[in-house]
C-alpha cells in the first residue's frame, strides 16, 4: 500500500462521491456495557448526522504511511482458520446487515481494545468499482475491478465541558447541558488493504492517531495481525540506545548525531533511484557516533544495540525514521547565529581598521584613518583661538571626507 492507494481511497469520502452501503455502531459505556447499537443505511440518515459520519470515515486514513497507518499482514494459519479473520470476512460478505455477525464484532472490540471510558465502535461498508487507467493515469468508465471491504472506526465519547451560556426555553443565563460528545478517530482499520489498486486479503490496514502508543493489543489479540513498530516508536527505541550512553546534557554530541545522520541520508540518496527507501545498519550507527564525538567504545555498544533490536526483524528501521528533524532545525539555528556573530565580529573590525570605530568599542564624532606611521604625527591645537585637529600633509597627500575626496 502507498501514498496514492490511501488518497485514491479517501478521495471518494465525499458526499457526492461515496458509495457506503450501510453504517454499523454501537455505544459502549465505561463498564463495557453496550448501551446502543445500530446499523443504517446512509439513505435513511438525516442529512447532516451523515456528514458527521463521513468525516469520521476520512479521518480513519489521515497522517503518515508508516507511522500513523501501518499495513499488517495475517499469520498464514489465521488466513487459513483464524476465527478474528473468519469474522472480519463475514462483516465483509454480508455487509453489515447480519446483527449476530454484528454483535459477535462488538463484543471482541468490547473485550480486547483497552481504553478507560466512553467509546463509540463504527463500521463504514463500501463497494469500490476501481476504473481502469490509460496510459498517462486517466480514468476511464470501465471497471476492472471492484474493491469490497469494510472500515472501523473507534471514538473516544466524552462529557462536553461545561459552559456558562443562554438557555432558550428557561429565557435564562446558566449552566448549559453538558453532552457526551463523540471524539476524534482514536484507533481504525481497513479490511482487506487496498494495495496496487485491487483487494490484498492477506493484510489489514491500521490506523492510530497517537503512533507514539498505538493500540498494539487490538492488532495482535482483536485482528490476530502480526503487529509492527511505528516509526515514532522506532525513533524512540533508537532514542533510548543513544541515551544510555550519551546523556541529555551533552548537547553538542546529539547536535552532531543529527548533522551526521543527515548527511548519511543525502549521501545514500544521491546513490540511489528516487524513493528508495535508506537502509541503516548497525555498523552505520556505529560510524555516526564516532564521527559525532562518542567515544570510541560507547559508540560501539550503541551500534551492537541497534543490531540486536533491529537488524533482520519486520521493525527495521529507514534511516529517516531515526531522524529528529527538530534538533536538525535547532542545529542549523546554532550554525546561522554562529554565522551572523561572525560576520559582527568582521565588520566590527573593519570599523575598527577603517577608523571608525575605536578599539574599545566607542564611537567618536569625527573619524580619521592615518598610515600607522604617522599616528604620532597628529596633534590638537589652537588656531584663532578655536581648538583644531592638526594633521601635517604631504605635497602629494590626497583626503576623503564623508565619502567625498578634497583638494588639499
Amino acid at each position: 500500500m502507498n501514498k496514492k492507494d490511501i488518497l485514491e481511497i479517501k478521495r471518494r469520502y465525499k458526499k457526492d462521491k461515496h458509495n457506503f452501503g450501510r453504517i454499523a455502531g454501537c455505544y459502549v459505556d465505561n463498564e463495557k456495557n453496550k448501551i446502543i447499537s445500530f446499523s443504517e443505511s446512509p439513505a435513511e440518515m438525516v442529512e447532516d448526522d451523515f456528514f458527521k459520519y463521513l468525516d469520521i470515515a476520512n479521518k480513519c486514513l489521515s497522517g503518515k504511511l508508516g507511522n500513523n497507518i501501518l499495513q499488517l499482514p495475517f499469520p498464514n494459519d489465521e488466513i487459513m482458520s483464524g476465527e478474528k479473520y473468519s469474522l472480519l470476512q463475514q462483516l465483509r460478505t454480508t455487509g453489515l446487515k447480519d446483527e449476530t455477525v454484528l454483535d459477535e464484532f462488538f463484543d471482541n472490540v468490547i473485550e480486547n481494545y483497552l481504553i478507560t471510558g466512553n467509546f463509540l465502535i463504527l463500521l463504514f461498508s463500501d463497494v469500490y468499482d476501481i476504473p481502469m487507467k490509460t496510459s498517462d493515469n486517466q480514468d476511464v468508465d470501465d471497471s476492472e475491478y471492484v474493491y469490497d471491504y469494510i472500515l472501523c472506526a473507534i471514538c473516544p465519547v466524552n462529557l462536553s465541558k461545561g459552559a456558562l451560556g443562554y438557555r432558550e426555553d428557561e429565557n435564562t443565563i446558566g449552566a448549559l447541558r453538558r453532552e457526551w460528545t463523540v471524539n476524534p478517530v482514536e484507533s481504525a482499520f481497513m479490511f482487506p488493504s487496498f494495495s496496487e489498486r485491487n483487494s490484498d486479503f492477506n493484510t489489514v490496514t491500521v490506523y492510530s492517531k497517537n503512533p507514539k502508543a498505538p493500540h498494539r493489543e487490538f492488532w495482535e489479540n482483536g485482528l490476530h495481525a502480526s503487529s509492527r513498530l511505528t516509526s515514532a516508536e522506532k525513533k524512540n527505541a533508537f532514542d533510548s540506545m543513544v541515551g544510555k550512553s550519551v546523556p541529555d546534557d551533552e548537547k553538542d554530541i546529539h547536535f552532531n548525531i543529527a548533522d551526521n545522520l543527515s548527511e548519511f541520508i543525502d549521501r545514500k540518496q544521491q546513490t540511489q533511484p528516487e524513493d528508495t527507501p535508506i537502509e541503516i545498519t548497525g555498523e552505520d550507527v556505529k560510524e555516526i557516533m564516532e564521527d559525532s564525538g562518542v567515544e570510541d567504545f560507547k559508540a560501539e555498544k550503541i551500534g551492537e544495540r541497534f543490531t540486536e533490536f533491529f537488524e533482520g526483524s519486520e521493525n527495521a528501521p529507514e534511516a529517516t525514521e531515526l531522524l529528529d528533524t527538530r534538533l536538525l532545525k535547532d542545529q542549523q539555528l546554532r550554525h546561522e547565529k554562529a554565522a551572523l556573530a561572525q560576520e559582527v565580529h568582521t565588520l566590527q573590525q573593519k570599523l575598527v581598521d577603517t577608523g571608525v570605530e575605536s578599539r574599545d568599542g566607542r564611537e567618536s564624532d569625527i573619524y580619521v584613518k592615518v598610515p600607522a606611521d604617522r599616528e604620532a604625527d597628529v596633534t590638537t591645537a589652537f588656531v584663532d583661538g578655536e581648538k583644531c585637529l592638526i594633521i601635517p600633509l604631504d605635497p602629494s597627500d590626497t583626503a576623503t571626507v564623508n565619502g567625498e575626496e578634497r583638494v588639499l
